[in-house]
């Protein structure tokens, strides 16, 4: 039987870098946690901004933590689409050529000159995890998901190999709904 691994919901966020961060909440501001997530070290903020695009804003956008190198915003497809920008699929970090957009906080607001992404759906998984799985870090996979009239296979999937990972994958919104997926949503690898 092949290896069941959760399938995790994304909803839109912002990754910060420190200096950003201090622009839209203060210098004297500092990241809080409201919630640990799955993945170890990664937690939701109570600090939230409001992504700004050429066509209209998205409030209330949470920021996940910790502080990054550089600053980038996750949206799905149909965010970015009713916000006016062009949608780039990109991995985490994979910034270069990717669209900009204004992002405003309580004390101040800054403009990215790229930074927008739509996340290319993953798995991570630790060494062990990859080898039950028959995978290693950047295969692309397809993964099946069963639901309730709804059931889909991805493709297109990427594996992302790390010891600090938790077994997890990840899609946005707009792939959670063509699938229903529910809390207990679960995936498996096909060929």
């Amino acid at each position: 039987m092949a290896k069941e691994f959760i399938v995790e919901t994304s909803a839109r966020h912002v990754h910060v870098s420190e200096a950003d961060f201090k622009v839209l909440f203060g210098e004297n501001a500092e990241l809080t946690i409201k919630k640990e997530l799955s993945q170890p070290g990664q937690y939701a903020c109570n600090e939230r901004v409001e992504i700004v695009g050429p066509k209209k804003s998205l409030p209330g956008v949470s920021i996940l933590g910790p502080y990054r190198n550089a600053t980038q915003v996750e949206l799905s497809a149909t965010d970015a689409r009713s916000i006016g920008l062009p949608i780039a699929v990109r991995e985490s970090g994979d910034l270069k050529e990717t669209p900009g957009c204004t992002i405003v906080g309580p004390c101040g607001s800054l403009e990215i000159k790229e930074g927008v992404i739509v996340a290319k759906r993953h798995i991570h998984a630790t060494t062990k995890d990859a080898e039950e799985l028959g995978v290693k870090d950047k295969d692309i996979v397809s993964v099946k998901i069963e639901s309730n009239g709804r059931s889909l296979i991805f493709g297109d999937v990427v594996a992302r190999v790390s010891d600090s990972y938790a077994l997890a994958m990840h899609i946005d919104t707009d792939e959670s709904n063509a699938v229903l997926a529910g809390p207990n949503c679960v995936g498996t690898i096909v060929k």
